[in-house]
């Protein structure tokens, strides 16, 4: 789309604005781009980034700024991140929540903006199920998943239960389903519950209702560190509308969630520009994320939240290492691991 010439000069402009927060001149561009041009040409190549949408001219200035279609271009094709000699501290590997703390801090302390991590999904499939008789009607849920997290849940029945019943139905769960996740189950069951007594089928279902909701209860939790050190950021600062709804993203963490999810799916870091789509509501806020692991598998991602004017090349790098560091963290914190 853009000849070497634009490319170098659309380079330079927004590695000017991302250093100084002030729009970008002819002048400063030919001083800045090394290149030996008029000021007419660089006005004119200027022009033309501008009718492609890629740069706009404040109206208080004389000068130019990058849009999120200008950042996007960039980001994606010019930019070179090198993993960088960054010194990032080991993380905690004793306790899960305590590396997902740590690692917030670490986000939000070394980019100086804000540090988010979604904490680890937990597994949705079980290992084994067995049921505890608490009293009359009422019963304890016990479901261990693969990875050895137990949750323990109440359940009450409409039907007061003998334990070869209990024992008969825990059987049967952990014979056929083991392994499976609870939605599967439930489809499952849907099909064989005429082979069932009618009581035990109504006990497993509701079950499988419980370990459904309790599989889903901690999903995505998403911690957050450093939310204050958008104030001192100027592009916000000026701009208390800009502010306010950067807040609603952090208090009301749904948006949030959906966009970490959408990172999750990516490979390696990934970068989302606020303007660009609905995915980041605030204009001036940009994402960078990775997903992080545990034993080869994706379990949550991680990311800082800035302004669109921020050094990506560096965010690029701490978002990277801090992936890694947390995936070294959890895999090594699990039971039997070196």
């Amino acid at each position: 789309m853009l000849d070497d010439r634009s490319r170098r000069l659309l380079k330079t402009l927004i590695e000017r604005y991302i250093a100084d927060g002030q729009p970008v001149g002819s002048r400063t561009l030919s001083r800045a781009s090394g290149l030996d041009l008029s000021p007419a040409t660089i006005r004119n190549v200027m022009s033309d980034l501008e009718e492609l949408g890629l740069i706009a001219s404040p109206h208080t200035s004389a000068g130019r700024v990058p849009t999120a279609r200008g950042y996007r271009l960039f980001v994606d094709t010019m930019l070179t991140a090198q993993r960088a000699q960054l010194r990032a501290p080991e993380l905690p590997a004793e306790q899960p929540q305590k590396v997902i703390a740590s690692a917030a801090q670490l986000l939000s302390n070394l980019s100086q903006f804000v540090g988010v991590v979604m904490a680890p999904r937990r597994s949705t499939v079980f290992h084994h199920i067995e049921f505890l008789r608490l009293s009359e009607r009422r019963l304890l849920l016990i479901m261990v998943a693969p990875d050895g997290d137990v949750q323990n849940r109440v359940l009450f029945t409409e039907a007061d239960y003998s334990g070869s019943e209990l024992t008969q139905a825990s059987n049967y769960l952990n014979a056929n389903f083991s392994g499976m996740t609870f939605e599967q189950v439930r489809a499952r069951l849907t099909q064989e519950v005429d082979r069932l007594r009618a009581e035990i089928a109504t006990l497993m279902q509701a079950a499988v209702q419980v370990g459904s909701e309790a599989a889903s209860q901690g999903q995505g939790e998403v911690v957050i560190s450093g939310e204050r050190n958008l104030l001192a950021v100027s592009d916000f600062s000026s701009d208390m509308s800009q502010m306010r709804r950067a807040f609603d993203l952090f208090e009301q963490k749904a948006q949030l969630m959906r966009l970490l999810d959408v990172s999750m799916q990516a490979e390696g870091v990934r970068i989302f520009i606020g303007g660009e789509s609905q995915t980041v509501p605030v204009e001036e806020l940009s994402v960078v994320s990775a997903p992080y692991e545990v034993d080869g598998q994706v379990v949550g991602t991680l990311g800082v939240i800035g302004p669109t004017r921020m050094h990506y090349d560096r965010m690029i790098q701490i978002v990277d290492i801090t992936s890694r560091l947390v995936s070294n963290a959890l895999s090594q914190g699990k039971p039997g691991s070196p």
